[in-house]
């Protein structure tokens, strides 16, 4: 599992003009499944997602995690993430889930990430959605659950 993730003032969602998801200050993380992932990386991407120091302390170096600066977390499905780019001028997406197993991953994802904190919201899995957000910094970084690029 891959996440784009970007430290944002706000983020939100939006599906067929109605906003699905927002959030103030905090992490927007576009999240990609890959064939094989499972549970156990969905876990590990979320203790990344909590923990990642990409905040700003008293002196200004990132040494705060997304819990200690109180943000929200916003996880918006991604499938594009996953594209194999190393061949051609055309993204390949042999490497993404297939849609049911990228659907119940993404939700797991989402239902621990509610369990373990309560500032989260979430984009609409498989629908055309428009994120709009407000990058801080900019700070914006790939996370992986672990696996090698």
């Amino acid at each position: 599992m891959k996440a784009l993730i970007q430290r944002v003032k706000s983020a939100s969602v939006t599906v067929e003009g109605n906003s699905v998801g927002a959030i103030d200050h905090g992490l927007l993380a576009l999240v990609g499944v890959e064939k094989g992932d499972s549970e156990v990386d969905a876990d590990k991407l979320l203790h990344k997602l909590l923990h990642y120091r990409v905040f700003s302390d008293e002196a200004g170096k990132m040494n705060h995690n997304l819990q200690q600066a109180q943000g929200g977390l916003l996880l918006v499905s991604q499938f594009t993430l996953v594209a194999d780019t190393r061949k051609g001028l055309r993204p390949s997406f042999s490497s993404a889930a297939p849609p049911d197993e990228g659907e119940r991953l993404f939700n797991y994802l989402v239902s621990q990430a509610r369990a373990a904190w309560p500032h989260i919201a979430e984009g609409q899995f498989g629908a055309d959605m428009q994120v709009e957000l407000v990058n801080d910094g900019p700070v914006t970084i790939l996370v992986d659950s672990g696996k090698a690029f």
